[in-house]
C-alpha cells in the first residue's frame, strides 16, 4: 500500500469541510491511517514549502497555513495514492477546477484553495516524515 499527506487547510477547516474531504477520500477507497487537527508551526510550514522559498508568492503561503488549524491526514491505498488524491483535488485554481473535485465544488480563490496533497511519493514520503514522524 502506498501512503500520501493531505492538509485540509485553515480555510477548509473554518469552513467546515474537513467531514466532506475525508469522506471523499474514505469514499474514493483510500485508509485514512493518521488524521490530527493543529496548526502548523512557522518552522514546519517553512520545511514544507521550502521548494517555494525565495518566490514572490512565499510569505503569503507561510502566513496563509500558520494562520489557524489544519486537519492534516495520512491516506493510504493503492499505487500511485497521492495522484488519485491529486485528481479528486482539482486544478490549484478553483476558477479551472471540474465540478467534481474538492476545489471545482468549494474553492473559490487560488490562494486559499483548501487542500495540499502530496504531489509525488517522494514528496509524499517528505511530507509524512515531516507532520508524523513517528508513523512507521
Amino acid at each position: 500500500m502506498n501512503r500520501t499527506l493531505v492538509i485540509c487547510k485553515p480555510d477548509a477547516v473554518e469552513r467546515g469541510l474537513v467531514g466532506e474531504i475525508v469522506a471523499r477520500i474514505e469514499r474514493k477507497g483510500l485508509r485514512i491511517v493518521a488524521l490530527e487537527l493543529r496548526t502548523i508551526s512557522a518552522e514546519v510550514a517553512a520545511a514544507h514549502y521550502e521548494e517555494h522559498a525565495g518566490k514572490p508568492f512565499y510569505a503569503d503561503l507561510i502566513a496563509f497555513i500558520t494562520s489557524g488549524p489544519s486537519a492534516l491526514l495520512v491516506a493510504e491505498g493503492p499505487a500511485d495514492a497521492w495522484k488519485i488524491v491529486r485528481t479528486m483535488m482539482g486544478p490549484t485554481n478553483p476558477a479551472e477546477a471540474p465540478p467534481g473535485t474538492i476545489r471545482g465544488d468549494f474553492g473559490t480563490v487560488m490562494t486559499e484553495n483548501l487542500v495540499h496533497g502530496s504531489d509525488g511519493p517522494d514528496s509524499a514520503a517528505r511530507e509524512i516524515r515531516l507532520f508524523f514522524p513517528g508513523l512507521g
